[in-house]
Formats: C-alpha cells, sequence, structure tokens
C-alpha cells in the first residue's frame, strides 16, 4: 500500500488575536437567554396543571445567562423593545481557560 498524493494547499495559518474574525461574520449559532434553572421530581411534575407554580433558583429581577451553544458568554437584565423582548447585556464573561 502506498501513501495518498495529497495536493500541496499551501502555507496553514493560525488564528492570532491580531487576526479579524469576520471569517466567522456568516457562521450561524444557538444564542440562548437562561432565566434560571430549578429541579422537580417527575411525580410532581407529572401533576402540574394550569395555575401550578414552578419555583426557581433566582429573584425577580435578577440578571439573566446569555449561552451561546451552552457556554455562558454574557450576563444581561430583560428589557421590553416596543412589544417583544430583549437583553441588555451588563457583563462580558471572560472565555474559560
Amino acid at each position: 500500500m502506498a501513501p495518498a498524493a495529497l495536493p500541496d494547499l499551501g502555507r496553514v495559518g493560525t488564528v492570532g488575536a491580531d487576526r479579524s474574525i469576520s471569517v466567522l461574520s456568516d457562521v450561524v449559532t444557538r444564542l440562548s437567554v437562561e432565566i434560571a434553572r430549578g429541579t422537580i421530581q417527575v411525580k410532581d411534575l407529572v401533576s402540574m396543571g394550569p395555575g401550578s407554580v414552578f419555583e426557581l433558583d433566582r429573584e425577580a429581577g435578577d440578571a439573566v445567562d446569555v449561552l451561546v451553544n451552552g457556554s455562558m458568554i454574557a450576563r444581561g437584565d430583560i428589557v421590553v423593545v416596543g412589544n417583544q423582548l430583549g437583553v441588555r447585556l451588563t457583563k462580558v464573561c471572560e472565555p474559560e481557560q
């Protein structure tokens, strides 16, 4: 068996801090806003109906988490923009090392 003959693709660069991220501008990603979390037993979940209240781990007015593909990138406050909800970013998180 002989090694495969592959064309020379030239020098491959690395992405550094000085390189523009414009090459990523068309990449689609999932952005989500997490208001709070909670846990519940299945037996309690199936017994819920209209008017049931599910307790969450944050208080009214607390900041929400902004996640990209499941990783937190920022925190923010819920705002009303016209007839829709939005998020005003209050803190951008440092990347995890």
